[in-house]
C-alpha cells in the first residue's frame, strides 16, 4: 500500500508543479491512477482487440509483476479552445507536445522510486510508437489503462474516465507487486449505454467515426495535417475534436444520467 501511494503522489506532485511552471503553458486536473497485475488475461487478448504483435508486460520487463496506468486531464480551457474550426487549435496541440513531456517525467520518477526499492520499472514514451502502416500499437496506453480500471471506451475509441477523455494517458511496467485496481464493468459512453449522443461522429472532420471498422487511416491523414499546421512548436499528430465539447470531454456522462434517474 505504501509504495502504490509513493506512485500516485509522484504522479500528482508532479502534475501540480508542471501546472503552477512558468514556462508551461498547459495546466491539467488532477489525475487519475490505475494498477492491473501483469498477468490479468486481458493483456492476452489485446493481441486480437489491438493487433497480433501486441506486447504482454512481460515482453516489456521479463519478470513483469504489474502495470501502473495514469490519466492526466486537461484543464477545460485546452478543449475549449478545440472546439470550433476543423484543424485543432494551437492551445490543444501545445497540451499534446507538453503533457507527453510530462509523461517521460513522471515515468523517470516512478521509475527511480521503484529502483530505490529494488525494482525495476519502464520508461515507455507517451506516444509515436506505432506501425504507421497499419497505425497500430505494440503497446496501447488506453487498453492498458481499460485493464487498470481507469475507464472504459466511447464511440469515439478513447478512453472515457471520470474525468471524461480529453487528456493523456501513460503507463509504467514493473515487477513490483501492487494490488491491482478493480474493474467497474460500467459503461460510460452514452452512446453504448443507450444509442443516444453521437457527438463525437458529428464533431470528426475527417469523416472516421460510424462505420465498423473505425477509418484510421482518414483520421492519421487530418494528425498529419494538423501536425504540419503546428509544426512550428514540435510534432503536434493531433486533432481532438471528437473529444472537444462533448457530453465525455470531463466527466462521466452515463453515471450523470444514472444519478438522474434514481
Amino acid at each position: 500500500m505504501m509504495l502504490r501511494n509513493r506512485i500516485i503522489e509522484i504522479i500528482e506532485s508532479a502534475v501540480e508543479k508542471a501546472s503552477a511552471q512558468g514556462d508551461i503553458v498547459s495546466a491539467w486536473k488532477k489525475p487519475l491512477a490505475g494498477f492491473a497485475d501483469a498477468g490479468d488475461p486481458l493483456f492476452a487478448e489485446l493481441k486480437t482487440a489491438v493487433r497480433p504483435s501486441h506486447g504482454l508486460p512481460s515482453d516489456l520487463l521479463p519478470g513483469a509483476r504489474t502495470v501502473i496506468a495514469y490519466f492526466l486531464p486537461f484543464d477545460p480551457a485546452i478543449p475549449r479552445s478545440n472546439h470550433r474550426g476543423d484543424f485543432s487549435s494551437e492551445v490543444w496541440a501545445v497540451a499534446y507536445i507538453e503533457t507527453n513531456r510530462l509523461i517521460a517525467g513522471i515515468n523517470d520518477q516512478i521509475t527511480g522510486l521503484l529502483e530505490e526499492k529494488g525494482f525495476r520499472g519502464t520508461r515507455l514514451p507517451a506516444t509515436h510508437n506505432f506501425d504507421e502502416e497499419q497505425l497500430m500499437s505494440d503497446w496501447s496506453h488506453k487498453h492498458v489503462a481499460f485493464i487498470a480500471g481507469i475507464g472504459s471506451f466511447g464511440h469515439h475509441h478513447m478512453l472515457i474516465t471520470d474525468k471524461g477523455c480529453c487528456g493523456r494517458l501513460g503507463s509504467v511496467v514493473t515487477d513490483a507487486v501492487v494490488s491491482p485496481t478493480p474493474r467497474t464493468g460500467r459503461e460510460r459512453c452514452l452512446f453504448k449505454y443507450d444509442g443516444t449522443c453521437r457527438q463525437c461522429e458529428k464533431r470528426c472532420p475527417a469523416k472516421a467515426l460510424g462505420g465498423d471498422p473505425f477509418r484510421r487511416h482518414a483520421c492519421y491523414d487530418r494528425l498529419l495535417e494538423n501536425a504540419r499546421l503546428h509544426e512550428r512548436h514540435g510534432l503536434a499528430d493531433v486533432c481532438g475534436k471528437c473529444a472537444a465539447i462533448v457530453p465525455c470531454s470531463f466527466t462521466d456522462p452515463v453515471g450523470s444520467v444514472s444519478r438522474k434517474k434514481t
